[in-house]
């Protein structure tokens, strides 16, 4: 195990997504709880004592993995966010929104949940969700088979659009049936071997 001397800077990322989600400070004695416990704890530097990330709050992070950095001075922590979010001001990440490609199907999904909580007129995602999953499933035939229509003609631009489209119904679909992309990244994960192949299932088993 290595010693940490005095107080070293510790990055926490999520896990699944890869969203930074805080900054905060580690030394040997929270470092060695993490350890035992594989939940993130910190040093706080205005109570001078441990912090158990969540104890009160209930917004506990289970670590996934850690590592040092290149020069041994800073601690990579990933985890499994757990709860509402990881800032203290109920937000999921300590730095707001970010963008870039890891954040846009959250991104698609959050608003689609929005339209759920908060109805709009017109609006083709509360269309879906009040039909239901007939509707939704009919919609989801629609799009794979012009996407098959698309793949099949060599049309890329025609491709990307089809399974973009795809792609939305998909979540529209996971909504109605309480799945958040998060569940599709951990089986993904889970599926993965220590070769770092993916294992997809078939009606012909594992490849």
């Amino acid at each position: 195990m290595q010693k940490i001397e005095g107080l070293m800077p510790a990055v926490v990322q999520d896990y699944y997504s890869g969203r930074v989600l805080m900054l905060a400070y580690v030394n040997q004695e929270s470092y060695e709880y993490m350890l035992k416990n594989g939940e993130t704890c910190f040093w706080s530097r205005s109570r001078n004592e441990l912090w158990h990330k969540g104890e009160t709050s209930g917004n506990t992070q289970a670590i996934k993995h850690m590592a040092y950095d290149c020069d041994d001075d800073t601690l990579l922590i990933q985890v499994e966010q757990r709860g509402e979010g990881a800032c203290h001001t109920g937000a999921y990440s300590c730095f707001g929104d970010e963008a870039g490609e890891f954040n846009v199907i959250n991104s698609i999904y959050a608003q689609i949940v929005d339209r759920k909580a908060n109805p709009k007129e017109k609006s083709y995602t509360n269309y879906l969700l009040d039909e239901g999953i007939d509707k939704i499933c009919k919609k989801i035939g629609e799009e794979a088979a012009e996407t098959i229509i698309a793949a099949k003609n060599n049309d890329k631009l025609s491709l990307t659009g089809e399974i973009s489209d795809l792609a939305y119904h998909l979540l529209v679909l996971m909504l109605s049936q309480g799945i958040a992309p998060g569940d599709i990244r951990a089986e993904l994960l889970e599926r993965h071997n220590t070769q770092g192949n993916l294992k997809i299932k078939n009606e012909k088993g594992v490849f």
